[in-house]
């Protein structure tokens, strides 16, 4: 239980209203320092904070007004209560401009001085608190924690931090798997739309209609069962960031429609026939090569520069070898906590095995290889016989020795995919949720790799 006190500053010039006034704030509690000058008052301003100031207007040298004016500049959040013989409208509303919180004429009631007081604090109480909320959320907004000391990756943060302040658009490349939501989330949470929402949206995952009505709304009765307006993520996005992810899967008639909210800050819900005025900022994301798509006609041109103004390039997991331990060791706290295990550590030779692997699934992959491993580990350390058979199945030595060995991309895409299933029951919709990506683009790999 808190039992600070809260600290009132009284400036009173006559002797026996300054003690009055000091009795009457000691017994409701107070911790109550009162002098008989402005000048001391701004010295102890100075030295000491305080949550409350109550001060005369008419004082020499120093008056009252200024005590304020120098309480708000020391202490911002330090209410002031003015109080006068000599009240005048102009003298309260200038009290009033420069911020007083009331202004109390002689002479005053005891039970006015206890109420406006109580009232005083309780408004500094909530502000301080607003503010600890918002330096709290703040800080749970924090650029997500970007994990990995490799060339590449520095390169990305580094670029994260150059681009975030700017309201450019944002198209990030990179293969599935390697964390393209965490980076624009990053560049979201310290750009200046931080306090606003941030929205994720999958254009692989929905059919054009419902990508239409999910991006831009409803109106009421746009459609059999429209009962009421819906408004769209784009609109319910105001001031912040919308991600979407895997941009390359839009449908074209999407991508025009898309380009216009981009170009004309607004956009016509399904249904509707006026506009409604937006104010996004764009991060798209694909695995696909969209210069050729453009090229061959699947992605729209003029879609693609205005998306395109800043580019960051994802590095697979492959590519950052060094990093696969910080990651491991990183999931590996985030599993044991989530499942109340206390597992310290990876052995050498799984940490080895793991550093081997060409992880075609990526971070995502190599999470899932963490969390199963965690799941079935039975002591205090991962060990190898912990890890997934189709990791442990590989030769090691053999590839290292003799390249020509190594097994293909699609080869281990079809061993990741078989033993997520398998994980998974035979769930497809859960193997798609774990493997990030759509329900029909693991049938068509299901069907491609005859499983």
């Amino acid at each position: 239980m808190d039992t600070t006190k809260e600290k009132i500053l009284v400036v009173e010039d006559e002797d026996i209203a300054r003690k009055n006034l000091e009795y009457i704030l000691e017994k409701e509690g107070y911790e109550v320092v009162s002098v008989n000058s402005g000048v001391k008052a701004i010295d102890l301003l100075n030295r000491e904070d305080f949550d409350l100031v109550i001060t005369d207007l008419k004082m020499e040298k120093v008056d009252g007004m200024e005590v304020l004016k120098k309480s708000k500049e020391l202490q911002a959040h330090t209410e002031v209560i003015m109080i006068t013989g000599y009240a005048t409208v102009d003298s309260a509303v200038e009290a009033m401009r420069q911020g007083a919180y009331y202004y109390l004429a002689k002479p005053y009631k005891i039970d006015e001085v206890r109420q406006i007081t109580r009232e005083a604090l309780l408004k500094r109480k909530l502000q301080l608190e607003n503010i600890r909320l918002k330096d709290s959320l703040k800080k749970s907004k924090q650029s997500p924690e970007i994990i990995g000391n490799s060339e590449a990756m520095q390169v990305v943060k580094k670029t994260i931090n150059q681009i975030a302040p700017s309201d450019s658009n944002v198209l990030i490349l990179g293969e599935s798997g390697t964390g393209k939501e965490l980076v624009a989330k990053a560049i979201h949470n310290i750009s200046p739309r931080a306090d606003n929402r941030f929205i994720a949206f999958n254009c692989g995952s929905f059919t054009e209609e419902l990508m239409a009505n999910e991006l831009f709304g409803h109106e009421k009765d746009a459609f059999t069962g429209a009962t009421k307006r819906k408004a769209g993520l784009l609109e319910v996005a105001e001031g912040g960031t919308v991600f979407l992810d895997e941009i390359g899967d839009m449908p074209l008639s999407m991508q025009v429609k898309l380009l216009r909210v981009i170009q004309e800050k607004e956009l016509l819900p399904v249904g509707g026939v006026e506009t409604i005025s937006v104010d996004v900022r764009f991060i798209a994301a694909t695995h696909r090569d969209l210069k050729q798509d453009v090229e061959q006609g699947r992605f729209r041109q003029d879609l693609y520069y205005r998306l395109n103004v800043i580019t960051i390039r994802l590095p697979s997991l492959a590519e950052r070898e060094g990093d696969i331990p910080l990651l491991a060791n990183h999931f590996l706290a985030k599993s044991s906590q989530a499942v109340k295990k206390h597992i310290r550590e990876i052995s050498r030779d799984a940490m080895d095995l793991l550093s081997q692997y060409s992880w075609p699934g990526n971070i995502r992959e190599l999470e899932n290889v963490i969390e199963s491993a965690v799941a079935l580990g039975r002591g205090p350390v991962i060990r190898v016989n912990d890890l997934p058979d189709y990791i442990l199945n590989l030769s090691i030595e053999t590839y290292r020795h003799n390249p020509s060995n190594l097994p293909s991309l699609q080869e281990h895409e079809k061993r990741y995919i078989k033993w997520v299933l398998e994980r998974c029951h035979g769930n497809k919709s859960r193997a798609a949720k774990m493997l990030g990506i759509d329900r029909v683009s693991l049938w068509r790999k299901i069907k491609r790799y005859d499983l």
